[in-house]
């Protein structure tokens, strides 16, 4: 954890909750540590190979809204090591994100890696671009084989990031890792000898 992360997580009333609970004086210590938010190869890879994340963005009455954003693997693009962007899908049109980000500028992304437990959240000052306002960083974060229509761009700009701890992640797969995963086990089954043969033994076994 990196002073530049408990800088924006650590306000005043988060401090008197760590010493209400007793976890205050481990994290006092921590303060001290060096500040990190560049994002380094790990951080790179981890963020390349997600097809999903979840974006808090701040309301301006003071509430926080929370949007999945899914996509295909990659669609949250490393423009930098300080800046991410993705290219905005139409969807239900209601543009709370966008109008909060507009309004506010401040963003949270959670990153989940459930079969691996892994997490990382990355604060972010963010802005929203029209498609046409930055012909090069459309080009940088277009999905040209990707059946959606892109409306804008979302470019975060990263002020802090930190790891979270794997402790209560409860592993989850999707069906192409379950399928994936399937073919390294016995050919038998991948190759369906092993349906043919129950069914077989099943017919046999009704004469």
């Amino acid at each position: 954890m990196s002073q530049n992360f408990t800088k924006y997580a650590f306000t005043e009333s988060v401090k008197e909750a760590q010493t209400q609970y007793g976890s205050r004086e481990i994290y006092a210590r921590r303060e001290q540590s060096g500040d990190r938010y560049a994002l380094s190869g790990r951080e790179a890879e981890f963020i390349e190979s997600r097809d999903s994340f979840y974006m808090a963005t701040v309301v301006e009455k003071g509430w926080t809204y929370v949007q999945f954003c899914g996509g295909p693997i990659g669609f949250l693009k490393v423009v930098d090591a300080t800046t991410l962007g993705m290219v905005d899908f139409r969807g239900n049109r209601q543009y709370i994100s966008a109008g909060n980000i507009n309004a506010t500028k401040k963003a949270s992304l959670f990153l989940m890696d459930y079969p691996s437990q892994r997490r990382l959240k990355i604060w972010a000052e963010s802005r929203v671009l029209e498609s046409q306002a930055d012909r090069e960083m459309l080009s940088l974060l277009s999905l040209p084989d990707y059946d959606a229509v892109v409306e804008r761009m979302i470019v975060f700009d990263v002020v802090s990031y930190d790891w979270n701890c794997p402790q209560h992640i409860t592993p989850r797969f999707t069906a192409e890792e379950i399928k994936q995963g399937i073919k390294t086990l016995d050919p038998d089954i991948t190759s369906g000898r092993a349906v043919r043969i129950r069914n077989r033994t099943t017919t046999e076994a009704s004469r």
